[in-house]
């Protein structure tokens, strides 16, 4: 069995609209290592997109899935309810940040999480519009797509989106657009276009994933927080990819002295295995009437099991201070270069959700070709990275937080030699 034969299969049998980065068909998988079908190694800087945080088949999260596969794999917990589902409720109840009492409700994916935030906000508050940023994503549903501040891929060919969905800039300096810009955006918005006593929730990422590992300016969330609670309007952290340890704490609201009130979460929490949540103010979330909220594989047993390992890995392991240990290595290595690669005009990100931006050396002009050769000179040295931000000129770095040692040196200087080769294509 080769790739290649695999991937002409797949030209044939899967819908053109499932982007797939690489070519590389996996066979099997162990903490931050893959392997695929022709038996070759790869270092895994991608974690599927920060959902095996906890790194590939974690035993602790394998036992707790194989005990589960032993009782029951499925009964609907809306039909016949199971404890572990009330007892992972509790723990996202007590971890998630904010000083007051909480409910949360399971689903699968992280765009239904978003979805639900937008339910239960509406259902809250009696009002239906909705403020996020642009750069922001939220899931490829149709709310989902709504939200999510960017067209391309995401909301191309799709038609109108759902109503009442409003954007503002998100501040990033490197860009132009400072903390001030987006509270005058929003003072616009509230003049021109919508009442404030007509929104029901704004709904923003404490880190941009997809927008390009952004970090929302602690000046930013209080306003936000201020805001909120003089117009009566709720405050959504979409923590689907900064969730579980990855920026140095659980959740990437801890770093900022404002809470949200509902949080979405999904990716790693469960390690790999299908579920997502939404967790709030105990009154807001009750807001919904019985049979509003959930679905039929809403906090699959297995997720549910994976989780509570997930969590358990987290505290065990120290994977929060790891996070920021690994997090330091790789800025400091990346800091390092800039003497020789112009190109590199910022590494950012808190904890281990860093990110470096290339430009066109000597401009400010984004340069997305560069950064396309260092992700493909990875590859070739079998090492896997993913690009985003709006420009597509961000390299974010997503390995397992459980990554040896190591093999994290080894991936520091394979990534080193993917940079200066990158260097070595432009001819500068």
């Amino acid at each position: 069995m080769s790739n290649a034969a695999i991937s002409n299969r797949k030209t044939d049998a899967i819908a053109r609209g499932v982007g797939i980065m690489t070519q590389i068909y996996a066979d099997r998988a162990e903490n931050a290592e893959i392997w695929d079908v022709e038996g070759n190694r790869y270092i895994d800087f991608a974690a599927g997109i920060a959902v095996v945080n906890t790194g590939h088949r974690h035993p602790k999260v394998i036992e707790a899935v194989k005990a589960q596969l032993d009782r029951f794999t499925h009964t609907c917990h809306q039909v016949v309810p199971y404890e572990n589902y009330v007892a992972l409720a509790e723990r996202l109840n007590t971890a998630v940040p904010g000083d007051f009492a909480k409910k949360t409700v399971f689903v699968t994916t992280g765009a239904e999480a978003a979805e639900n935030a937008v339910k239960i906000a509406r259902a809250a508050t009696g009002r239906s519009a909705i403020i996020a940023f642009t750069g922001g994503f939220h899931g490829r549903t149709f709310m989902g797509m709504a939200l999510t501040g960017k067209v391309v891929p995401y909301k191309k060919g799709f038609g109108a989106m759902p109503g009442d969905v409003f954007h503002v800039p998100f501040p990033i300096a490197l860009h132009g657009v400072s903390v001030e810009d987006s509270i005058a955006a929003l003072d616009k918005l509230f003049k021109a276009d919508v009442d404030p006593e007509r929104v029901a929730a704004i709904a923003l990422e404490p880190v941009q994933g997809e927008g390009g590992f952004y970090e929302a300016p602690r000046t930013l969330m209080r306003h936000l927080r201020k805001l909120c609670d003089a117009h009566g309007i709720l405050l959504i952290a979409d923590e689907v990819q900064t969730g579980f340890a990855r920026t140095g704490k659980l959740f990437a609201m801890e770093h900022h002295d404002v809470a949200p009130d509902l949080t979405c979460m999904a990716k790693g929490l469960a390690g790999g295995f299908p579920l997502a949540a939404v967790t709030g103010r105990a009154e807001i979330m009750d807001a919904a009437s019985p049979g509003g909220l959930g679905g039929t594989y809403g906090g699959n047993p297995i997720g549910i099991a994976a989780a509570h390992a997930v969590l358990d890995v987290i505290e065990e392991e120290g994977l929060c201070e790891r996070a920021n240990e690994l997090g330091s290595r790789l800025r400091q290595h990346l800091e390092s270069l800039r003497p020789d690669i112009p190109e590199i005009v910022d590494i950012r990100g808190p904890g281990f959700m860093t990110a470096v931006e290339f430009n066109v050396a000597g401009t400010d002009t984004p340069g997305p070709e560069f950064t396309n050769a260092v992700k493909a000179h990875a590859l070739k040295d079998n090492l896997i990275l993913l690009t985003c931000g709006i420009y597509g000129n961000v390299i974010r770095f997503l390995a397992p937080i459980t990554i040896g040692d190591d093999v994290f040196s080894e991936a520091l200087g394979t990534l080193e030699k993917a940079i200066r080769a990158a260097k070595t294509d432009v001819g500068a």
